[in-house]
This record gives C-alpha cells, sequence and structure tokens, in this order.
C-alpha cells in the first residue's frame, strides 16, 4: 500500500510542520469513539512525494495573517464537556430532490441555515499586554438542538486550554457560545453543542456513492473573512491517502493518516471544518485542507481535499453519546518505516517495530523489538502509514487478524487480538513512548542505531 506523505504550513511558526514522523498508536482525544464503517479500503498507485499541504483554517487577529491551523495535539480531560443520556443514533437521509439535482441556487438557498462559521478565541498575557488571536473555520448544523461537526484541527485550542472560546455564528447574524462535545484528532472530527433549537440540519448522504467526475459544492468561510462563500467544483479522485505529522503536548512525534476524497471546489484557509455538497444537497464530505505546492516546489491550484461523510458518521454519533471514540483499536507498538537506504541492503519493506508495550496484545501475540509487520491479514504493509490505514479502516478492538511478520531475516505469521485504546492503553503507550527516547537518545550518542540500522550513521 502506497501513500502520499504531506507536510502542513503553519503560519503561527513561520515555516513548517510535518515531516517524516515516527508512528505510534494514536492519542484518544479525551473524552473519545470508533473508527467508522464503510469505509472504503485506499486505493492503489499514490505516488510517494513531498507536497506542502494547507489545513482550511485561518488565522486571524493579533497580529497573525492567514495560515495553516496547527496540527492535531491530545485532548486534555478539562476542556471537554460531555453530554450524556440517550440520543437517536444520527441516520442518513438521502436527499433526492425527485430525481432532479438542484441548480447552485437552490442549493445554497436550501442549506445557507445549516452552514455556520466557528471563531475560535485565544488571549494570552505577553509582558503584560493582553494579546487575543482568532482562529476562524466553518461547520455544519447536525441536529435540531444544536449539535454541530466540524474539524478537530479547527477547535485544537480549546482542547488544551478550558479558557479557549468558541463561538458560532450563522448568516441571520445569530452567534452562540459552543461547547466542546468531543474531538477526535486521528481523523480530524469534532462535535461542539451550543444552547439553541429548531435549528435547520444538514441532510447527510452517502459518500461511497460518489464518482469521479460528480459535481460537489463547499460553502464556507475563505479567509475568516468571505462568510458563506459558495464553489463549485467536481469528486477529482477517490480514495487519496494523506499523512500528517505533528507534536503532541510531550513533544512526540504523531503522525495521522486520512482517507480523503480530492475536488476541485476552491478550498482556502477558513473553509476547514465546512460541508461538502452533492448534487442533491447532500453532505457528502467534510472539508479539510488543500494541497499548494508540489515536492520540486511547482505551485499548485484546484487541489482541495475532504473527508467521506461515511468515514466519520459512526464517530460523530460516538462523539454525542459518549464523548469519545469507542471501540479502536490499539495494539502497543510504536513501529516506524523502514527505510530506502536500509531496503537497499536487503530488508523488508515494512513497519519497523522500534518498541512493545509490556502487556499489550502485541506483546501477548508474540511481538517483538526489530519485527518488520509486511502485513496484516490479506493487506500488504509495507510503510507505517499503511499499518495506520489498515488498522483504522479494517478493525475494531476485539477482532482478530493475522501479522505477517519478518524476524531474523524470516518469514513468519502471529494471530492478535487487539485491545481497545483508552485511558489505560494510552498510559501504557506513553510510558512506552518515554522508554523509547530515552534508548533513541542513548542510540543516538553512540552515532548509530540498532537493527535494522546497525552501522549507519544517524
Amino acid at each position: 500500500m502506497e501513500n502520499n506523505e504531506f507536510n502542513f504550513y503553519n503560519n503561527e511558526n513561520d515555516g513548517y510542520r510535518g515531516g517524516f514522523g515516527e508512528y505510534m498508536d494514536p492519542v484518544p482525544v479525551t473524552p473519545g469513539p470508533e473508527a467508522p464503517q464503510n469505509q472504503k479500503k485506499p486505493g492503489k498507485g499514490f505516488s510517494k512525494k513531498i507536497v506542502a499541504l494547507v489545513l482550511a483554517c485561518a488565522i486571524v487577529g493579533g497580529g497573525a495573517g492567514v495560515g495553516g491551523a496547527a496540527l492535531y495535539q491530545n485532548m486534555s480531560r478539562g476542556g471537554t464537556v460531555v453530554y450524556e443520556g440517550e440520543r437517536p443514533k444520527v441516520q442518513t437521509v438521502v436527499n433526492n430532490n425527485n430525481g432532479e439535482p438542484m441548480t447552485p441556487e437552490q442549493l445554497y438557498a436550501a442549506n445557507l441555515a445549516s452552514c455556520v462559521g466557528i471563531t475560535v478565541n485565544t488571549t494570552v498575557n505577553i509582558y503584560g499586554q493582553t494579546t487575543t488571536s482568532a482562529a476562524t473555520g466553518s461547520g455544519f448544523v447536525l441536529t435540531q438542538d444544536g449539535y454541530i461537526v466540524t474539524n478537530y484541527h479547527v477547535i485544537e485550542d480549546a482542547t488544551k486550554d478550558s479558557s479557549v472560546t468558541i463561538e458560532v455564528s450563522f448568516s441571520d447574524g445569530s452567534k452562540y457560545t459552543a461547547k466542546l462535545v468531543g474531538g477526535e484528532q486521528d481523523n480530524d472530527i469534532a462535535v461542539l453543542k451550543i444552547d439553541a433549537t429548531g435549528l435547520q440540519p444538514v441532510t447527510l448522504g452517502d459518500s461511497s456513492q460518489l464518482v469521479v467526475g460528480e459535481s460537489v459544492y463547499a460553502i464556507g468561510n475563505p479567509l475568516g473573512e468571505l462568510t458563506y462563500t459558495l464553489t463549485d467544483g467536481i469528486v477529482s479522485a477517490l480514495d487519496r491517502l494523506i499523512t500528517t505529522s505533528s507534536q503532541d503536548a510531550n513533544g512526540n512525534t504523531v503522525s495521522t493518516t486520512l482517507n480523503v476524497l480530492q475536488t476541485n471546489c476552491a478550498i482556502n484557509p477558513g473553509n476547514s471544518g465546512g460541508p461538502l455538497f452533492d448534487s442533491y444537497g447532500n453532505v457528502v464530505g467534510v472539508v479539510s485542507a488543500k494541497m499548494t505546492e508540489s515536492s520540486s516546489g511547482v505551485s499548485a491550484e484546484g487541489l482541495g481535499f475532504a473527508i467521506p461523510i461515511n468515514d466519520v458518521k459512526d464517530i460523530i454519533n460516538d462523539l454525542i453519546e459518549h464523548g469519545y471514540v469507542t471501540g479502536k483499536p490499539y495494539m502497543g507498538v510504536q513501529v516506524q518505516s523502514v527505510p530506502d537506504y536500509v531496503q537497499n541492503y536487503g530488508v523488508s519493506a515494512g513497519a519497523y517495530v522500534v518498541s512493545v508495550a509490556e502487556g499489550s496484545c502485541a506483546e501477548k501475540a508474540g511481538l517483538q523489538q526489530g519485527d518488520i509487520i509486511i502485513a496484516i491479514d490479506d493487506t500488504a504493509i509495507d510503510t507505517s502509514s499503511a499499518l495506520t490505514a489498515a488498522l483504522s479502516s479494517n478493525y475494531k478492538a476485539g477482532d482478530t487478524a493475522t501479522l505477517t511478520i519478518i524476524r531474523n531475516n524470516e518469514k513468519m505469521t502471529l494471530s492478535i487480538t487487539f485491545d481497545e485504546k483508552n485511558e489505560q492503553t494510552e498510559a501504557a503507550n506513553q510510558s512506552q513512548e518515554s522508554n523509547q527516547q530515552q534508548q533513541q537518545q542513548q542510540q543516538q550518542s553512540g552515532g548509530s542505531y540498532g537493527w535494522p540500522f546497525s552501522g549507519y550513521s544517524w
């Protein structure tokens, strides 16, 4: 399985964030809910090019210009409000408009009241001076009683600081203070709640029915200034894999792989979290990012990306009901891709096991440090990102799979039953990360890494 790996531009840091970080079992968002069903398997033939990609969230105020939003971070419990009680599942109700596509005018009029602008206000004190900055994005109304969907990276600051405020605005001028119900950084989805009733929700469509060339429309707030802008285009491609890398609260590298659809709808900072509609007015995707340039520095236009709605329906339901994603698989390993230069010496491509958490399902299955995972069931694994995508797309906690590995130049198989990602497994993961960092520091001080990197200077 191949994938594209992306660097994300962050205007706040005046440079790139991301790159080729190591894979770690993704940090669960607290409180946090499951990988979506009916997710398509990633397509084939993706070239391994590094391109610049901008998360479609605008940063305004406090002297900051428009740029990419900060990448995914761990959600603290203190900034999350979980709404208890029984709630109906979000159902897919496809609107076919009596079998006739809507005109752009009809689609905009029918859905404008369901689209919102989102502003995340952060106030800091620098040398006695109070400065306020705002990250702006988009979202859409999910229920009549005020549940709102957006991207995780739009409201990321609110997950780290309970003093950060979130404001939701509508096209009629009304504004509401929103509470964070929950967020899922691995799939870049968050749910907010406002105190309102009688709202007009969107109609969720079926993204599995999309075909390349089909007309799609985006409504959002580009640049955080041009509010409720409608742009149109087509589905340019399906099942694109993009991989991002970021730093968590402890300074550790966290890689995230998303399966997205590609569109030539005009997407800009501020569009993040907004809906992507099909021609019948159904939401078929959540706008998330755009490509800005290739690895060779060639600028790019008309390359936007949205998360297919089918991939996040179950996640949204879990966030509403529990505040977190339930049933997420957890292995208890840290892996990294076997570098190309190491493969030149006959080492197999795959996910190299850097460490195995004590008591984890990986340890129980017999997985060892130094193993190279090359397949999970029938899915070939050639990178750490491929392992991430395979786990998030195809497995739940409690599922059993067959791992094909290379150990001491010999191929063998192991049976593994996945744990569930929760607070206990995450605590083990953090301990594992700390131990691995210490090992890396010791290895780096000696100028080389262990198998399969022995003898090669870092």
